[in-house]
């Protein structure tokens, strides 16, 4: 199978218009690169599902904040480009920040609702910058269904409000977040961790496991449910918690008493490296 590389934004809009008045369907997955196994997953999912499979890599400066990683987020191109040919991607977006975002571009998405609290508290700007991007790519593709990883839980609520509030004809697919052995969500972030901060970034997991053992034992009480993992975030000396919340699984909102379902969320520094998971909890038996 071949892999074509386009960065032109007019010659993708062609490749895949060309693919969908063939009758074929389109599965995109947006990513920045360095792709991992996380990233790999939802390939092959677009992959079993779609007839075309179309992976971008793009690392979009206008969801970094000023003080954060943008010019030293990872980025191997030649390696993403030999793992995307394994899972059989037919054709890679990498545009320049230049054709995304030409001199005198103006225009921004703002996602309201979903985007003041947690990340986007923690991060201002960032959910203006990703809505902003997912929109231009997704109108460049226009794929039949597009792929996002759960480890990004409050992204993939927002990108699917975008969708739903724009009448955008294109299904949103989530996936299951992606572990390492040990239990740390995979993430592009992970390699600057030093062997040191890796062993300590595992208290991230456990305190989301222990918020989960809270709720099965039929603790309902938010605030007790929440101790449970500060517990375990405190017992880590090199981990700087952010937020930890526990949150209704559509709205984010914090209830005092959870219900029959939850998202726990997290993001915690490790030295310079800031770290988000999550883990979504149903009541058994619930719906």
């Amino acid at each position: 199978m071949r892999l074509e590389v386009i960065t032109d934004p007019k010659a993708m809009a062609e490749a895949c218009s060309v693919a969908r008045m063939s009758g074929l369907t389109i599965g995109f997955v947006p990513t920045m690169g360095y792709l991992h196994e996380g990233h790999l997953s939802l390939l092959r999912a677009a992959r079993a599902d779609c007839d075309t499979v179309v992976l971008s890599i793009f690392v979009n400066p206008i969801q970094f904040g000023p003080h954060e990683d943008y010019n030293r987020y990872p980025r191997d191109a030649e390696r993403d480009l030999n793992l995307a040919k394994t899972v059989g991607v037919n054709l890679v977006f990498m545009p320049t920040v230049e054709d995304m975002y030409p001199q005198g571009y103006s225009t921004f998405v703002d996602v309201q609702g979903l985007t003041e609290k947690f990340e986007g508290a923690f991060r201002p700007g960032h959910f203006r910058g990703v809505a902003t991007v997912v929109l231009k790519l997704f109108n460049i593709v226009q794929p039949h269904r597009a792929y996002f990883g759960q480890k990004d839980y409050q992204q993939l609520l927002v990108v699917r409000r975008m969708v739903q509030d724009l009448n955008l004809p294109i299904e949103i697919v989530p996936m299951p977040t992606v572990r390492e052995s040990d239990g740390l969500a995979m993430s592009s972030r992970n390699t600057y961790l030093s062997a040191e901060e890796r062993r300590a970034a595992l208290a991230i997991p456990r305190a989301l496991n222990a918020c989960r053992e809270a709720l099965e034992r039929g603790e309902r009480i938010a605030s007790e449910v929440r101790r449970a993992g500060l517990a375990v975030i405190e017992s880590e000396p090199m981990l700087s918690l952010d937020y930890l919340a526990v949150a209704h699984p559509e709205t984010l909102e914090e209830p005092d008493v959870v219900g029959s379902s939850a998202v726990v969320l997290i993001a915690a520094r490790c030295g310079s490296t800031r770290l988000i998971d999550n883990i979504l909890w149903e009541e058994a038996g619930g719906t």
